[in-house]
């Protein structure tokens, strides 16, 4: 069902009200017993206490190791600084598990660890993600769908993302988002007037945890003898290779769907090979159309219930498609205007 135009109702801290968003009509939905069997449901979908937990280590240990091998050798730190953006996109993906309550099945311990060693030092917050990312769910690519914007403008000419990668990979990108995310937590610039002070404490709850796990890595960078880590292999890299590749994750995941209405083709799937999955779409981000299906399956279950879709024919009525390459192209199958191509 299409959902409904209308005003948003907000909390008083200016968030759009879970239950006003309960309340109305959403996109359509797949339920997995239409799919599956309930005893092979609750086998593929199974979760445990501990791989959540273990996926955020993971991520930490390969930032380490990557600051390591630079500080090593800085002739190591193209690849550094491609493994460290990409983890620290994971970490973004880890925090959006958690916002599904599918990091740990404790949700106090799924919100501490999503929250404070997933998202803050990303300059997340968990709670105000939430409340915008279930909205996303409850209305992928409606009009409603606050993620709408990501998608919207594909295909665009190949010119057009070339000067959005290199805004990226220039860190422009970086820059203009967390100043914005600054200036609002500071009413910096911020005109007075309905919901902005909601608006500045907003942002400021997701700035101050940002600060204080920020100031934490430097302080242990600082105390290893390494303070010069902390701006050359972890801002660094936040600031384009993350950058660069959140762009291309989020063109992979509804930029030129099938079909917005569609459950199986409002989201997108893209097989990652084992490269595009270290450096482009850590922990099973890119099966985002069973992600959509099935929306709190945690990441680790994504490509086992893939896999048992394709025994069952059903891939073949999903978007899928065989890497990110592929999907760029689609992405920008616009023609070149005369204007563009002379800008080029």
């Amino acid at each position: 069902m299409r959902p409904t135009q209308g005003k948003q109702r907000r909390n008083g801290d200016g968030r759009v009200s879970l239950a006003y968003i309960d309340s109305m009509p959403s996109a359509a939905r797949i339920r997995p017993l239409d799919l599956f069997t309930r005893d092979d449901w609750e086998r593929l979908s199974a979760r445990n206490s501990w791989m959540g937990p273990l996926l955020v280590v993971h991520a930490w240990g390969i930032i380490a190791a990557a600051m390591a091998l630079s500080i090593w050798s800085l002739w190591f730190l193209p690849v550094s600084i491609m493994l460290i953006g990409a983890r620290q996109l994971g970490l973004t993906i880890l925090m959006h598990d958690a916002a599904h309550g599918a990091l740990h099945p404790n949700a106090k311990v799924n919100d501490f660890v999503g929250h404070w060693l997933a998202g803050a030092p990303m300059g997340g917050h968990l709670k105000a993600y939430r409340q915008y990312h279930l909205t996303h769910h409850k209305y992928a690519q409606q009009a409603e769908d606050p993620d709408l914007i990501l998608s919207k403008p594909f295909p665009v000419t190949r010119t057009s993302l070339r000067r959005k990668i290199i805004r990226d990979l220039t860190g422009q990108t970086f820059f203009k988002q967390r100043s914005n995310q600054f200036a609002n937590a500071f009413g910096i610039g911020i005109k007075k007037g309905p919901g902005a002070e909601n608006r500045s404490q907003s942002a400021r709850e997701a700035v101050i945890p940002m600060i204080i796990t920020n100031l934490a890595i430097f302080s242990v960078l600082t105390v290893l003898g390494y303070w010069w880590a902390y701006f050359v292999l972890w801002l660094l890299p936040m600031a384009t290779w993350m950058m660069m590749i959140t762009r291309l994750r989020n063109i992979g995941e509804h930029a030129v769907v099938p079909d917005n209405n569609d459950p199986m083709r409002h989201a997108r799937t893209t097989l990652a090979n084992p490269l595009e999955g270290l450096l482009l779409a850590p922990y099973w981000v890119n099966y985002h159309c069973e992600h959509h299906m099935f929306m709190h399956v945690p990441c680790y279950r994504l490509g086992i219930i893939h896999r048992a879709l394709a025994a069952k024919g059903v891939t073949a009525r999903m978007e899928v498609q065989r890497g990110y390459l592929k999907v760029l192209a689609m992405a920008t199958s616009k023609s070149e205007t005369p204007k563009a191509l002379a800008a080029a």
